[in-house]
């Protein structure tokens, strides 16, 4: 893994590095998981579409405004040392930001280029407002880039995050039978969870069986699961703005003979891709290994999704294994999740997710590849 000085004096110390390369004064943010990346501040952000906070960042501060709902959160839980100072000034945040590049003298700000237009435009308001003359140079990702690296800090949490999930599966592999709906199952699967350690949803669980499990992001339905159903669980634990991502299909009953074959190409799969991953690998050749191991078997037609994506405080991430090509460099995590889709029979998905080395892929996942068979 790449050396990198871990929690967010360290990610701070990255991001002053471009600018100093970039020749940027300063770095306004907005978008929260960036925050949360460079604040370090646990159990802040709700991910909502209100963008109620913003950074203004020199290469000697490092400013936040927020407002009443989240001041004393912030207080509270910004790290020991923390270099950031945080407000809730009256102002508009445009206008914060511009008052701020009036008292830094900052004259090329650089902005996310996802920021809202409305905001972009209010900026421009308040620096005509104020006489300055600056330039808006717009970070295409590069942040997010930053963030495809994780520091020692990130990958502790997502560790703790999978290991609660993996407690879940074996949990669940006592309590799945025929009866039980996809939704009855999702909320045991979801309330195991919280019960043991998780403080959020990785993302909003995916539990389908039968014929449902050919649909790869399937919906929980009131659909009831019976003897010889495929029951896949796409699901994950989130602990401390930090994401887990694992697939498992299990069988109620001996497996068809069908349903063992599409579970054998989809598990050799996984474990030959995992074998070809190293540091600086291409995403689209290890993609592109399980797009011709699936379609040597007949199966290409029923596999349409990407091999794999990061995850961290997003659950979708940089860098990708997916039909682009794009580096993944050692310090990575992401996932690897092959599957076959057979319309109107049923699918097979099995991800794990773990750490790119120099020299290969370290799972998180505990839990079992091989197909996991509940008696009934």
């Amino acid at each position: 893994m790449t050396d990198i000085q871990n929690g967010p004096a360290g990610r701070i110390a990255r991001l002053r590095s471009l600018m100093e390369e970039r020749g940027y004064d300063a770095v306004v943010v907005r978008d929260e998981a960036n925050l949360r990346w460079l604040t370090g501040a646990m159990g802040v952000f709700d991910y909502t579409f209100e963008f109620p906070h913003a950074a203004f960042i020199t290469h000697d501060a490092c400013y936040l405004h927020t407002d009443s709902r989240y001041y004393n959160s912030f207080a509270e839980n910004l790290p020991e040392g923390s270099p950031w100072q945080v407000d809730m000034d009256g102002f508009d945040i445009p206008g914060w930001v511009a008052q701020h590049a009036l008292e830094s003298r900052s004259r090329v700000i650089a902005i996310e280029d996802d920021m809202q237009l409305s905001f972009y435009q209010g900026i421009l308001r308040g620096l005509e407002d104020r006489s300055i003359a600056a330039s808006l140079p717009q970070m295409h990702g590069d942040i997010r880039r930053m963030r495809a690296i994780k520091d020692a800090e990130e990958i502790e949490l997502m560790r703790h995050a999978q290991s609660i999930t993996d407690l879940a599966f074996q949990h669940m592999l006592d309590y799945i039978k025929p009866g039980l709906t996809e939704k009855q199952i999702r909320t045991e699967l979801e309330s195991f969870m919280f019960n043991n350690g998780a403080d959020s949803l990785a993302f909003g669980s995916i539990v389908a069986s039968g014929p449902n499990t050919a649909n790869p992001h399937a919906v929980p339905s009131d659909r009831v699961v019976r003897k010889g159903d495929f029951v896949l669980m796409d699901y994950g634990a989130g602990y401390r703005d930090y994401r887990s991502d694992m697939t498992r299909t299990v069988v109620l009953g001996e497996p068809t003979d069908e349903q063992r074959k599409i579970y054998d190409l989809v598990q050799r799969t996984h474990e030959e891709c995992v074998k070809a991953i190293h540091g600086g690998v291409d995403g689209s050749d290890i993609h592109n290994l399980s797009v011709k191991i699936i379609s040597d078997a007949g199966y290409g037609d029923y596999y349409g999704h990407g091999l794999g994506h990061g995850v961290g405080i997003d659950i979708h991430e940089l860098p990708n294994f997916g039909r682009k090509s794009n580096i993944v460099e050692a310090g990575a995590v992401i996932t690897v999740e092959p599957g076959v889709y057979l319309p109107g029979v049923g699918g097979v998905r099995l991800e794990d997710f773990g750490l790119v080395t120099e020299d290969g892929f370290e799972p998180f996942t505990a839990s079992p590849h091989e197909l996991q068979i509940i008696d009934c």
